[in-house]
């Protein structure tokens, strides 16, 4: 059947879209809040149907190319295509401890590379699991990271890799992994060698300065790990070839694009105001289905 480029537009029919779903339907679990994938720039992660992703595991798992397309088969990000093949692994950016009593306890097992991110990550396990965290600057095999949710009337003496409210540590922690609504998962601070800082406490409020500059206000019962992330120097890797490019899935751009003055490049702008999270995450909207 020969669909017109007019139509094909109109209904959304790509070619890479249709490459993506050929012979199995692609899962999306960018938006699943367990062990959601989120990269720059809103990039989408695709995995091939028949695996439950609402289950968390310690397999890799393998991964479709999206060539910067989204699930509709528009280009959502430019400069992305190729590359080695990458197995994604489940990790838990969540922190939950307990609320009460001690706190939770875990060994680090090792510490690996991830291809999927600029971090490294860890395998970090208890008596009856196992799960896969960010691993912080100084980490290693036999280390031993606490979990607790509890918010004790004086300051905890936190180690670097123990997770905690941001209530619970003193004014000036550098942290990572930072949730924005309590009792969520960590969105701030994840990529290689960056930290916040908790800078004041303001009420039921902390304020954290991101590795941008920019300050927000979150609720003290928001989670943190208390460290810098691992992987420090990937900022000073040097790639050296527009072959380790295109391994590393970057396509270069179009010969039409030179930068020629100055209105390309970064601009000097001032810091945007303090962002208040203070209510909680808001409810997802209802999803309405119609058949014709």
């Amino acid at each position: 059947m020969v669909v017109s480029a007019l139509l094909r537009r109109s209904l959304h029919f790509e070619r890479p879209l249709l490459n993506l779903a050929k012979s199995a339907q692609c899962f999306l679990f960018q938006k699943n809040d367990f062990h959601s994938n989120q990269t720059a720039f809103g990039v989408q992660k695709f995995i091939n149907a028949g695996i439950d992703v609402t289950k968390y595991t310690m397999k890799p798992l393998p991964l479709q190319k999206s060539g910067g397309r989204g699930h509709d088969g528009r280009i959502q990000t430019h400069g992305i295509g190729g590359g080695h093949k990458q197995n994604y692994r489940m990790v838990d950016f969540k922190k939950d401890g307990p609320r009460e009593g001690p706190p939770l306890v875990e060994v680090v097992k090792c510490v690996r590379y991830d291809p999927c991110r600029t971090a490294d990550i860890a395998v970090v396990a208890t008596g009856v699991s196992r799960r896969y965290i960010l691993a912080s600057q100084n980490m290693k095999a036999g280390d031993l990271i606490k979990t607790s949710r509890h918010i004790p009337r004086m300051a905890v003496k936190a180690n670097e890799g123990d997770s905690y409210p941001l209530g619970a540590l003193p004014i000036g922690t550098l942290v990572h992994n930072v949730e924005i609504y309590a009792d969520n998962y960590g969105k701030m601070a994840r990529a290689a060698g960056t930290c916040a800082q908790l800078v004041r406490k303001v009420g039921n409020q902390c304020v954290v300065r991101l590795p941008s500059k920019r300050e927000i206000s979150v609720s003290k019962h928001c989670m943190a790990t208390v460290g810098r992330v691992s992987n420090v120097e990937h900022n000073k890797q040097h790639i050296g070839s527009a072959q380790r490019s295109r391994w590393l899935g970057i396509r270069p751009q179009s010969g039409l694009w030179h930068r020629k003055t100055g209105y390309n490049g970064r601009k000097i702008r001032p810091i945007p105001p303090l962002k208040t999270y203070s209510k909680s995450k808001p409810a997802k909207p209802a999803i309405h289905k119609f058949s014709f």
